[in-house]
This record gives C-alpha cells, structure tokens and sequence, in this order.
C-alpha cells in the first residue's frame, strides 16, 4: 500500500509537471505575439505585488508597442491579485490619449508624452490636477525585412528615410549596395509598410529619421504617417504581419514582434565602429543617456536619436501610462496604483528584457514608483 501510494504521488507530480511544461510551451509558442509570461515569473510576482485595496474591472487603452509587455504584468498581476481583472485594449497612441481625455480608462499607454494641448483636455478628467506621463517600458523599434538569402542587412539613417521616402526603390540600389559589401541583393521592388493610424511607434520612427536624417527626412514627427508610398497595415502586429507575409517587404515595428515571428532585422550604421543591431541590451544603452524634459511629477523623457555611442542603438521608444496625478477616478485608484506598482517593480520590469523589451533606468524607475505611491 505504501509502495502504491508513493507511485500515486510521483506520478502527479510528474502529471503536474507536464501540464505546468505544456501551459508554458504554449505561451510562448503563442502567435498573438503575447512572447510568454514564463510560470516562474508569475510566482515570484505573487510575492511581491501589493494588492491592498485593488479589486473589480480596471479598464486601460493605448499603445500597441507596450501589448506584449502589458500582457505579460496583466497575466502575472491578476495570477497574484485574484480579485482584480485587468482589461488592456491594444489600439494605438492616439486612441488611448483619447480614452483618457474622456475618462472611459484608469490609464493611457503612449509612445509620445502628451502634447501641451492633450494635458489641458486632461484637466477636464482631472478634477484637482492633470495627465502626467510615467515611463514604463522600453526598447528598441526595430527594422523588420523579407529578403531572402540576406540575413545580415545593413542599413543608415539616410538609406531608411530614402526607402520610407519611396526615394529608394529597389534593394540593389547603390547606397544598399554600399553599406552591404558581398550582399546578394535583388533587382527587385522594395515594399515599405507603415503604420496607418495615429502611432507614438510612428512619431518615434520619424523623430530618430528627422534627427539622424535631417537631409533627407523633412517631414515633422507627428503620430499620423506623413511620407507618400507604401503600404499602411493596422498596428504593430499587422505590420509585422505584412513582412512576415511579403517578399521584398521592409517595416519598422517593436523587437517583440519581430523576435516572436522570427523577422530578420536591420543593424544600423550609426557612424560608431561597427553596425549596432536592434537588441534590449543596446538600446537600453541609448535609453541610459536619457534626460528628464517633464516638471513637477511628469517624467517625460528626452532621447538621443543621433547618438554614436559605441552599441548604442538609437532608435528607441519609451511608452509612458498616462494617468492623473491628483483628481483620479476613486473607483479605478486603487486598481491603478496596484497594477502600475508591480509593472514599475523590480520584478515587473525584470521580464521586459526577456521579451524583447528594455527596462526603465533605475535612476528614473526610483521616481516613477515613488509617483505612482503617491498618486489621488
């Protein structure tokens, strides 16, 4: 009997095992581009997201460069915090900064901080204060292709805004050409794809393209795609989408998407020693040198887009949540300032850089945290 109870429990345990094994193949097998939480990481968060206060539905909107991030915190948050349910609607920039402005979400997601114009709309949601921009997560936008037979592309700031620019046409054109010596490049059509709703991704890629390309990229970084050309698709997800599907196809989207549908992606030639590649590691790099532009407690952030530094990579992001930092929904403030709190915690920031995602400086991470205990 005893024998028989022993095989009993050890075959649970290796039943258990299985399950726990299959449950993780499956998330990062996932083509929602969710990257995986990872088992482990949604035990250590239940040790340390506080969860006082928290319960019901908090519902958030915004950015889609922050959709694999955000899945990972809402997936081992809610493991933790079992009474809350956090529901992220990944959208765009632009749509999230509107939900906030007419107070249908608790929090905003945004690749670009507010403009002086979006936080006088915020007052209005505001009661006692307004929208404040929190840096949450980093990282690199990365240039994805589909080139086949070219794993290693290399690309500069002028030879990009001239392809988005529908300047350069063919992959073997000279100035490719030159910067890929021994390449086997194409006499064939090159497919820029952008994105085609309002995107902080967008106003990012244009202000990297209008700082290290000013000669050739004169457009205003704005969130809405200015360039004539080319091919929009919705979201990161569908332009990761149009490369993955289209031969000769090149666009600009977050290193998650391109990591979990295994998109080759552009090492850029910056003017340090060698070409950087688009890695969490190299952008937080760029990301370090980062300044603070915002006052009081908005803690919108200034980058370096022509940066040289060596293993620098320049073109990079910050998605900020929005939120209020006095006047907020008392119904949502509590949901609010738990859920955010794990995201901006040791722990939550740590999974970003396994997910294609570079943490937050923990010079500024300090102040993110110390603002978001003390948000009303």
């Amino acid at each position: 009997m005893k024998l028989q109870r022993k095989n009993r429990l050890r075959a649970s345990a290796v039943g258990a095992l299985a399950v726990s094994g299959a449950l993780l193949l499956t998330a990062c097998g996932s083509d929602n581009n969710s990257g995986g939480t990872g088992t482990g990481n949604s035990a250590a968060a239940a040790k340390n997201v506080k969860c006082e206060g928290a319960k019901g539905k908090l519902l958030a909107a915004g950015s889609s460069a922050q959709k694999n991030a955000m899945d990972l915190w809402v997936k081992n948050y809610m493991a933790a915090c079992s009474g809350v349910e956090i529901n992220y609607k990944s959208s765009s920039s632009g749509e999230g900064i509107t939900s906030f402005t007419q107070g249908t979400v608790g929090f905003a997601g945004s690749d670009s901080a507010l403009k002086p114009n979006e936080v006088e709309e915020s007052k209005k949601v505001c009661k006692t204060g307004q929208g404040i921009n929190l840096p949450m997560v980093g990282g690199p936008i990365a240039i994805g292709y589909n080139l086949p037979g070219v794993d290693n592309l290399v690309l500069d700031a002028p030879a990009i805004a001239k392809i988005f620019n529908n300047q350069i046409k063919k992959w073997n054109d000279p100035a490719i050409v030159k910067l890929n010596p021994g390449a086997k490049l194409p006499d064939s059509a090159i497919q820029s794809v952008h994105r085609s709703g309002d995107s902080g991704t967008t106003q990012n890629f244009g202000k990297y393209l209008g700082k290290a390309a000013a000669a050739d990229w004169k457009y205003e970084a704005e969130k809405k795609w200015p360039a004539p050309g080319g091919q929009g698709a919705t979201g990161s997800s569908g332009v990761a989408a149009q490369v993955k599907q289209v031969e000769g196809s090149i666009g600009y989207f977050e290193l998650s998407y391109a990591t979990s549908q295994s998109i080759p992606t552009v090492k850029i030639n910056t003017g340090a020693a060698a070409p950087v590649a688009a890695t969490s590691e190299n952008a937080s790099k760029a990301i370090a040198a980062a300044k603070i532009k915002g006052t009081g407690k908005d803690l919108a952030l200034s980058l370096d887009y022509a940066t040289k530094a060596e293993g620098a990579y320049p073109m990079v992001l910050v998605t900020y949540e929005i939120v209020c930092d006095s006047g907020n929904n008392p119904d949502s403030l509590a949901n609010v300032k738990s859920f955010l709190g794990y995201a901006a915690s040791d722990d939550g920031q740590k999974i970003l850089s396994q997910h294609g995602y570079a943490p937050i400086p923990t010079e500024i991470n300090s102040k993110v945290r110390e603002i978001i205990a003390g948000l009303k």
